[in-house]
């Protein structure tokens, strides 16, 4: 596993699970600890551009592998799930859920390629946030996917309704 530091978000200064690359091939890239499946399914990894998009990206190791020594239909599913969360992650600024996932399987990749994903959120409303990317091997188009996310009202503890008096 690669040294990570940890840091603060820009959109979200209170997040100690946002973690930054310090080495490697993907320093200076952001991934996020909270989600135990997605840390133990990837390393999944995002970053801001110049432009202001956000790309996202892994690189196949076995472990993501099918029967087939393809990437694993489950694994683009995860991969597009964190993905949705990157992408949206501005307009987002809390926490969320999944609430609808589509998606569309195009080709194979394998063991060693870098996997990229890039996408747009299309409509940000109160409640809801509607995203869609694609997943990219070089130029090769590998998976589409849209979703939409739930923005979810973070619970206050008792505690911190008695120290905000």
């Amino acid at each position: 596993m690669r040294p990570l530091q940890q840091t603060a978000d820009t959109a979200r200064p209170h997040r100690p699970d946002l973690q930054i690359a310090t080495e490697g091939e993907f320093a200076g890239w952001r991934t996020w600890t909270r989600d135990t499946f997605e840390s133990n399914s990837g390393p999944f990894w995002h970053r801001i551009e110049d432009d202001g998009q956000v790309r996202c990206a892994f690189r196949v190791e076995k472990k993501h592998l099918n029967g087939m020594n393809a990437v694993h239909g489950g694994c683009f599913m995860t991969f597009a799930d964190y993905c949705l969360f990157a992408i949206a992650s501005r307009e987002l600024q809390g926490p969320g859920v999944t609430v609808a996932f589509g998606a569309e399987f195009l080709d194979a990749a394998y063991e060693g390629e870098l996997i990229e994903s890039t996408g747009e959120v299309t409509r940000a409303g109160g409640s809801l946030i509607f995203v869609r990317g694609i997943l990219k091997c070089a130029a090769r188009p590998l998976f589409t996917f849209s979703g939409t996310i739930k923005r979810v009202k973070r619970k206050v503890a008792p505690t911190e309704i008695a120290d905000s008096h």
